[in-house]
């Protein structure tokens, strides 16, 4: 739980990797700080706000070496399409500070009861879906701000619709700058990816700005000034933690996800082993800081964790003085942030969302199963047409569904015997294949044996039991995992039904605990402990004992005229019937 304790062991060697990581993380960190802000709709020192102390926070609280926290456009985003609709006008810094100490308090407290594996049940293509829609929500979002022109509306479409209508009156400054940003970027990406190319293209379109003497172009400084200096403590609104905690979750969801799966990507190429648990703990401490000197609600960030990675660092310490670069950035060079032309971080944000749409992960999912299309499309079009913290949810929700789908699957299949006397399995609807037992009946199951295929499961039971000559149905439960009490009471059910009809039923092949299970909630009883017969060390022993058990209980033994291949089964193994 204090993981910064590895730096006791620093080596002087290692100094200059991680000063060179930090500053080639600053300056990417300090342009996107200010867009990501602007996504929001928030004063641009609230993304710098949340790269700066909470960094240092996150690198020396987090498992991981180093994955960056810090303002993400992920999390912006949800900010900035639910928070005017949630909290109003009114005083937004100081909600969205709450809100970031929310998240915080939420993300600590999953650490603290170790819900680190929740992040697993969120699929692939829910992810996908939301950052698809959330980079088109940026790129329409920026429009405005690449043309200089108003725009309105709530949805996705009324937002298209109202920009459309005032291109006529579209500023063709703003629109080279945007334009000409986003070609600087890619153009250094291209050149060598570990070049600083936001910060090199900020700096050139605003130098360009300057010469040209551009009196039109909006700046940082229209929007909201960057005070000068070291943020302040911010106490929360208490007030509105009733209206910010759906959103606090949203967030906080996204945040969880996010982080947890940056830094398990970096920790794959570097070998490091992670918890999941100290991830969340860093995370919320991070978010925390974030909150209480009124910066926005932060996560792991990939672009700056790859760029920290790959520039060399070798410890936490790096990402902790990229920290501290931004508060210094902060405290003397505020002004110059001040000059940045709006256009020019809108320009920025035209790459951030190309990098948001990939269309390989997406065609990679169409090709896939319907539950992912669906998963995929339903998230999506949630993000275009909901708030985007709804959208979360929307997404949560459909991973839920599609996890019990998947988990409600239980696999049922008939036990007999081949020509060569091996025991082999064969699906019900094909059991020609193996030769049965008319009076005792084996079937094999295989899923999990919870409340969601309870009713498959004594739908399966139920039908062999119309059997006429059927005495004693053997279920093995070798394959199984979990039994709850939904499924515990099917087979209780079914064991009731045979006794009263004078059969029975016989469970094999159960591990341990699941006996213990069956004996705590008071349904060995009900099964009869004489027809248990749990796992054994030697493959076939419990199956081989159940089946001569039942063979011994059966009344009237008669397979037809080829003789009972389960009997003839036990004499190859040495056992007489």
């Amino acid at each position: 739980m204090l993981p910064f304790l590895d730096l006791r062991q620093y080596e002087r060697a290692d100094l200059l990797r991680d000063l060179g990581a930090a500053l080639a993380v600053t300056f990417l960190v300090v342009p996107q700080g200010v867009a990501y802000a602007l996504i929001a709709g928030l004063p641009p020192h609230m993304g710098l706000y949340a790269a700066g102390l909470p960094v240092i926070i996150g690198s020396l609280m987090r498992s991981s070496r180093h994955a960056i926290t810090g303002p993400t456009n992920a999390v912006s985003v949800v900010v900035g399409s639910s928070f005017v609709a949630t909290v109003g006008q009114s005083d937004l810094p100081t909600a969205v500070a709450t809100l970031a100490v929310l998240v915080g308090g939420l993300q600590i407290a999953a650490s603290l009861l170790r819900l680190g594996s929740l992040v697993d049940f969120i699929s692939a293509p829910v992810l996908v879906g939301f950052t698809t829609g959330a980079g088109v929500l940026i790129g329409v979002g920026q429009l405005p701000n690449i043309t200089r022109t108003t725009s309105s509306g709530h949805t996705l479409v009324e937002k298209v619709m109202a920009w459309s209508e005032t291109l006529g009156e579209a500023h063709l400054a703003s629109v080279v700058m945007a334009l000409g940003t986003a070609a600087l970027v890619l153009g250094f990406r291209r050149l060598d990816s570990r070049l600083p190319g936001a910060s090199l293209a900020i700096f050139i379109m605003t130098g360009v700005s300057l010469l040209l003497g551009e009196q039109e172009l909006r700046t940082v400084a229209d929007l909201a000034p960057v005070p000068s200096g070291l943020p302040l403590l911010t106490l929360p609104d208490l007030g509105l933690v009733g209206e910010l905690l759906p959103m606090a979750g949203a967030c906080t969801v996204i945040s969880l996800v996010e982080s947890s799966a940056i830094a398990s990507a970096i920790a794959t190429r570097t070998g490091q082993r992670l918890s999941l648990t100290t991830e969340f703990l860093g995370e919320g401490l991070a978010n925390l800081t974030s909150g209480l000197f009124g910066g926005l609600p932060t996560a792991g960030s990939l672009s700056r964790s790859v760029l920290n990675e790959r520039s060399g660092a070798r410890t936490r310490l790096a990402g902790a003085l990229s920290g501290v670069f931004v508060l210094a950035v902060m405290a003397s060079l505020a002004f110059v942030v001040d000059l940045v032309p709006v256009a020019s971080l809108a320009g920025l944000l035209l790459v951030v969302c190309a990098h948001l749409v990939e269309p390989k992960p997406i065609i990679r999912i169409l090709r896939s199963h319907n539950s992912d299309r669906v998963a995929f499309v339903a998230t999506l079009f949630g993000t275009f047409f909901l708030h985007l913290d709804e959208a979360i949810y929307l997404g949560v929700g459909i991973s839920l569904v599609l996890f019990l789908q998947r988990e409600r699957l239980l696999a049922v299949r008939a036990v007999g015997i081949d020509d060569a006397l091996r025991i082999r399995e064969a699906a019900l609807a094909n059991v020609q294949r193996i030769r049965e037992c008319a009076v005792v009946r084996i079937l094999n199951l295989e899923g999990s044996l919870f409340f969601g295929s309870a009713s498959e499961l004594q739908r399966a039971l139920e039908d062999q039991l119309r059997e006429p000559k059927l005495r004693v149905l053997v279920v093995r439960l070798k394959r199984t995992q979990h039994i709850d009490i939904t499924a515990a009471r099917s087979l209780a059910a079914v064991a009731e039904r045979l006794r009263a009809e004078g059969r029975r039923l016989v469970l094999v092949g159960m591990r341990d605990k699941t006996i213990r299970y069956l004996r705590r909630v008071r349904v060995a009883g009900v099964l009869e402990e004489e027809n248990l017969f749990p796992s054994e060390e030697t493959a076939f022993d419990a199956l081989e004992n159940a089946i001569a058990h039942s063979l011994a209980h059966a009344a009237e033994h008669t397979c037809e005229d080829e003789g009972c291949p389960l009997a003839e089964w036990l004499e190859k193994r040495g056992r007489s019937v």
